[in-house]
């Protein structure tokens, strides 16, 4: 069996009531959720929430609800911690069925198409060894020979010593004079089991992808914390194929 499972809370500080905020005429979790419904290899779709709204949404599309417990609600609550929980939920609502893949979503990560789940279990199938496939986007520009934090002294310094990247005196301003940089976009996790019953053995900081990670490569992924960003997904939405009030369906030819 393979299983998709969505993680969506209420209470979002950073942009509050993101999860159904309206893009191209559909609350943003509607897309991650009609993903997970047109993927021909999913069996099963569920939510984790204690969103009421978020819930209602779920039903209306055939997508299972796990009320998280409180203390998975709050902000200081990680992430990993709710897909264990969800985890072991979906295998308790279905004894003696063997759950043979998880398929990891975000109610505000919209940046996901079907094709890359199907990928993504393929991979898994075709490779044993391997733990997850992920969704991953190259941001050149925020490459971490870039990044920068504030000293006690009020100004920016290196957040990587340079030495990381190899002789400083080789190293330039170019965006890509490092090669790609390669991040998760939070779009999909596609993961085994193991890596959720074994947590604490997952590479940081997205334990739950455990330790051998494929990159299901596309453009432009991000899950979205800040409203800013809702131009972002509506341009990646329009780029792949969806409409005002229009949704892609998966096609059975």
């Amino acid at each position: 069996m393979v299983s998709a499972l969505l993680l969506g809370r209420k209470g979002s500080v950073g942009f509050p009531g993101k999860n159904l905020y309206p893009v191209l005429g559909k609350p943003l979790a509607f897309y991650p959720m009609s993903v997970a419904n047109n993927s021909k290899n999913v069996d099963t779709v569920f939510i984790s929430t204690d969103d009421k709204d978020l819930m209602a949404l779920a039903r209306q599309n055939n997508v299972e609800v796990i009320e998280r417990p409180p203390e998975l609600c709050t902000k200081e609550a990680l992430g990993e911690d709710a897909f264990v929980h969800g985890y072991l939920e979906i295998k308790k609502r279905n004894p003696g069925k063997d759950i043979e893949i998880i398929v990891l979503l975000f109610c505000n990560a919209v940046t996901v198409t079907y094709e890359l789940i199907e990928e993504g279990i393929r991979v898994l199938r075709e490779n044993p060894e391997i733990d997850s496939a992920v969704s991953a986007s190259a941001y050149n520009m925020w490459s971490p020979l870039r990044a920068r934090k504030i000293g006690e002294d009020g100004l920016l310094h290196p957040f990587v010593p340079f030495e990381t990247f190899g002789d400083p005196k080789t190293l330039n301003c170019d965006r890509d004079s490092q090669g790609d940089a390669w991040f998760a976009d939070m779009g999909v996790s596609i993961v085994r089991p193991r890596c959720l019953e074994n947590i604490e053995d997952g590479l940081l900081p997205q334990k739950w992808m455990g330790q051998r990670i494929y990159p299901l490569k596309q453009w432009g992924g991000c899950d979205v914390d800040y409203e800013w960003q809702i131009p972002q997904v509506e341009y990646w939405l329009r780029e792949h194929g969806y409409t005002e009030n229009e949704i892609i369906e998966n096609a059975d030819e």
